[in-house]
């Protein structure tokens, strides 16, 4: 038996422990590891300062040094997304449906844990944590397999919580980390049956793909994110300038950040003029299609047609103008990946036809992409953000992380 097979048979048996844990004793284990990951941030910053020196040194990008970096702002976040798990509905256990046969039998619906989670997930050390912290909630043992670029960071989380589920009374292995952060151990992962029940990948399109198209487990494709904002011709210019600049530039390595503004041929040069001295802050690369080009001249450079598909993770913008909503709909559910999707207008009728007709998790009218999120949207944090349409869809929360079971009474009943 590999050393991962043992990890995922320990898994196996935690999770027939926390199935049947109490809200209160999970409640309790969150607690500590709040306070756990408070009171030893000292050790998590250390591990994550390594981390962080070594992936400059290997050349990692600004951006994506932006997502492994730690800080104790960060940390409190982190703690307090644990806490708002904590104070969260326990959805295991409630019964979403339950009605009597005409022959007496009562049938109801329970819900109940999907029971081992897999992660394999990039350089985001919260990332550890949220998604402990939701499979604890949800009565689901998880195993985590994060970057090389974050290893050092992640054993330090891993430990800390670990040490503290102990001290609550609930098993170590209800969380547990994949050490060796080789191709191997994810392609392993990727194909335990009998101890994973479910394979969530976080990270860039390439990994999101790989475990897709390579894995045997049951898996939940989340997380690609070439999202659009469509400026109408009826929209507030000086809005739409800021609503890209928030979607584009607050952090742009994360998968909620907009790839691709489309702007309405009509107001394409008003709108420029507002955008780009605000992109400007953040010398954003703009690769434009050749009507937006005559307008920048010399500010932008040519699109290629690989730029209409790219999430660059990286402050670069795709740029093109279109005829109408219509055109712009139409590119959007052609060259989108059904994460989040916004259009800016004063016009109720465009904007109302933009939120039936893009396919996509999360639709916005004059808002940022950027507030798809677990915590933005009242789940405490989430798993992941799901871009398909079976089992779970947009920000994965609580709820998302159950199944159902049947639960009968009769009195006697044969068939």
């Amino acid at each position: 038996m590999t050393a991962l097979q043992q990890q995922g048979q320990a898994a196996k048996a935690a999770s027939y422990t926390l199935s049947t844990a109490g809200t209160a004793a999970k409640n309790a284990a969150l607690e500590a590891i709040a306070s756990s990951l408070d009171q030893r941030q000292g050790e998590w910053l250390t591990a994550n300062a390594e981390d962080v020196e070594a992936a400059k040194a290997a050349g990692m990008r600004s951006a994506m040094l932006d997502r492994l970096t730690l800080t104790p702002e960060r940390i409190a976040g982190i703690v307090d997304s644990v806490r708002q798990v904590k104070a969260l509905p326990d959805p295991i256990g409630k019964i979403d449906k339950m009605e009597t046969r005409p022959n007496g039998l009562i049938i109801g619906r329970r819900r109940v844990p999907l029971g081992v989670i897999a992660i394999i997930f990039e350089a985001r050390p919260n990332v550890t944590v949220d998604a402990a912290a939701l499979c604890l909630k949800s009565g689901n043992v998880c195993i985590l397999r994060g970057g090389k670029e974050a290893i050092r960071s992640n054993r330090a989380a891993a430990a800390i919580m670990q040490d503290a589920l102990e001290a609550s009374g609930l098993p170590a292995g209800c969380i547990s980390l994949v050490q060796d952060t080789s191709r191997d151990t994810a392609n392993e992962l990727m194909h335990l049956d009998g101890y994973v029940d479910v394979l969530i990948p976080r990270g860039g399109a390439s990994l999101i793909r790989t475990v897709a198209k390579e894995a045997s487990v049951p898996v939940i494709r989340t997380g690609e994110g070439v999202c659009h904002v469509y400026v109408d011709e009826e929209a507030d210019l000086d809005m739409a300038a800021e609503i890209l600049f928030n979607a584009k530039c607050s952090r742009p390595s994360v998968c909620n950040a907009a790839e691709c503004v489309l702007i309405h041929e009509r107001v394409a040069e008003a709108f420029l003029k507002k955008a780009v001295p605000l992109l400007d802050r953040h010398q954003v690369e703009l690769r434009c299609d050749a009507s937006s080009l005559a307008i920048l001249g010399g500010r932008a450079v040519p699109a290629s047609e690989s730029d209409w598909d790219a999430e660059y993770d990286d402050y670069i913008l795709a740029v093109r103008l279109v005829k109408d909503a219509k055109e712009a709909i139409s590119f959007i559910n052609t060259h989108g990946t059904g994460h989040s999707e916004s259009i800016v207008t004063k016009n109720y009728f465009t904007a109302m036809n933009f939120l039936s007709a893009v396919d996509a998790a999360a639709v916005y009218v004059n808002a940022s992409t950027r507030f798809t999120d677990g915590g933005e949207f009242g789940l405490g944090a989430e798993i992941g953000i799901s871009t398909q349409k079976m089992h779970a869809r947009g920000p994965m929360g609580l709820e998302e992380l159950t199944s159902c079971k049947y639960v009968i009474y009769g009195e006697g009943q044969v068939r």
